[in-house]
């Protein structure tokens, strides 16, 4: 038995392990604005730096994809 995979991108587990980055981040900023329901006023200041964090992380990781992205499909 033969079996075959063909990789349209270069990049192609990179760019599904940064979607997979990607989706553990948004559930964790979902979890964290969850938090905000509940969260003592002491907590809320530590949920508020992690939600930047995060944010922080999401752009990143989006930034990556798209530089994959443009290394596939330059721009004429």
């Amino acid at each position: 038995m033969t079996v075959c995979a063909v990789a349209f991108h270069e990049n192609t587990f990179a760019v599904f392990e940064l979607r997979e980055e990607l989706q553990m981040l948004y559930m964790n900023m979902w979890e964290l604005l969850h938090q905000l329901e509940y969260v003592t006023a002491d907590q809320r200041v530590i949920v508020y730096e992690e939600i930047e964090q995060i944010k922080q992380q999401i752009v990143h990781t989006i930034d990556l994809l798209r530089q994959h992205d443009q290394a596939q499909h330059p721009l004429p």
